[in-house]
């Protein structure tokens, strides 16, 4: 099958494309009842298919990425110190608003490019890399790291797109698939999404994965909470500990510090931290966003398991997309524009995943696996739509996709 750009299909097409996909489209509360896969010989071909890129890539991987994750490093911190530097003494416009570009910069490349992929351990091992050891990494972002890596490394990661155990396919009060109960709170989804959630994403993100958001909303998919253990005082207020650990110094830091050392240029700079923090959120949500979301992106009933690595392989690709952005946005990305290579090998670094992507591509189209890309207007159009669509109630799997194919 050959690399599908989604962009391109017909409401027919993409029916077509949805009989050949591994999703399942089963009633959404219903346990999962699988007999072993009839593909299982074509999955074991793709196993050992892929099994051997990553063999290869690792046998690449060393001082070069060492010394370019440095680089990154140090071209962010003087997008910092620029970027600061600018919004403080700027005396018109267009100086002050370069000023907050390279602050963007710098708050993007920390979160994405370099904290994300360390967190993941892309350089754990790599001699002079020791600062960016996953286990110890703090990066500067207000996301606690020990609940980032267990909500997004180990949940996420290890179960994508399962119900009940990937807590990532509903976030808070937005719907984002058919396996997340509809309740009336979902109707006013989509403008959450655009006016809160997205200018606002680390901060909302630390409430997720460090359990306070479970103190507050309703349960997850598998009606147990996503993160807590319960909702006891203990449990509520070590989630808390957690979240603040993060927000206060970093808040303190962009909010206070910095503003009052400008003396009586602080409303300025606060207005420029704001607005360098609100470009990372939002460019940062929309390439998550892109990668996870939308009317083609698979997922699994709750207790679903594949067969073995082969299947494993398929269903991450199938729960993943693509989006096509030039190279500096690519960079700004992550490498995150290339999710579903992600997805596969979350421990390469994104120039790893750019090399591998014509590769990966290649072998998805021999072994008849679906490899979704699109622009990214596009594909970011179609995930808005799809959160649209999953703010009515459309009853099992299935419904919003019928609805989302009649207005392609």
């Amino acid at each position: 099958m050959a690399e599908e750009r989604l962009d391109h299909l017909s409401p027919e097409d993409l029916a077509a494309t949805r009989s050949r996909r591994i999703v399942d489209t089963r009633d959404p509360t219903a346990e999962s009842t699988e007999s072993p896969s009839p593909d299982a010989e074509r999955f074991t071909r793709l196993a050992a298919a892929l099994k051997d890129v990553e063999r290869r890539t690792k046998a690449r991987i060393g001082e070069a990425d060492v010394r370019r994750v440095k680089r990154l490093e140090m071209f962010s911190h003087t997008m910092c110190a620029v970027g600061r530097v600018l919004i403080a003494v700027s005396p018109e416009p267009f100086s002050f608003m370069a000023g907050v570009f390279a602050l963007f910069l710098h708050k993007q490349l920390q979160a994405i490019e370099i904290g994300h992929t360390a967190l993941h351990g892309a350089y754990d091992g790599l001699p002079g890399a020791e600062r960016y050891r996953s286990k110890t990494y703090q990066w500067q972002v207000p996301i606690d790291e020990e609940s980032w890596r267990y909500g997004h490394n180990v949940r996420h990661h290890g179960n994508t797109g399962v119900a009940g155990k990937d807590a990532d396919i509903h976030f808070g009060p937005v719907r984002l698939t058919e396996r997340t109960k509809w309740n009336r709170g979902h109707r006013r989804q989509l403008a959450y999404t655009c006016f809160a959630l997205f200018p606002n994403f680390a901060f909302t993100m630390n409430l997720h994965f460090t359990g306070v958001s479970d103190a507050y909303l309703g349960k997850g998919l598998s009606g147990t909470l996503d993160f807590l253990p319960d909702r006891s005082p203990e449990s509520v207020r070590g989630a808390w500990r957690k979240a603040l650990r993060k927000y206060v110094p970093y808040y303190a830091t962009e909010y206070i510090l910095f503003p009052l050392l400008s003396g009586p240029f602080f409303w300025k700079v606060l207005l420029g931290n704001w607005m360098s923090e609100t470009m990372r959120d939002v460019y940062s949500a929309a390439t998550i966003f892109c990668g996870h979301v939308g009317p083609d992106v698979a997922n699994f009933p709750k207790g679903s398991r594949p067969a073995g690595k082969g299947e494993w392989c398929a269903r991450q690709m199938e729960a993943s997309q693509n989006f096509e952005v030039p190279l500096p946005l690519s960079i700004l990305c992550g490498g995150l524009d290339r999710q579903i290579e992600h997805h596969l090998f979350p421990r390469f670094s994104s120039h790893r995943l750019r090399e591998i992507a014509p590769e990966v591509r290649a072998i998805a189209e021999a072994h008849g696996v679906r490899y979704a890309t699109g622009t990214w207007p596009y594909v970011l159009g179609r995930a808005f739509a799809w959160i649209r669509q999953l703010s009515k109630d459309h009853g099992a799997v299935g419904g919003a996709r019928a609805a989302m194919a009649t207005m392609t």
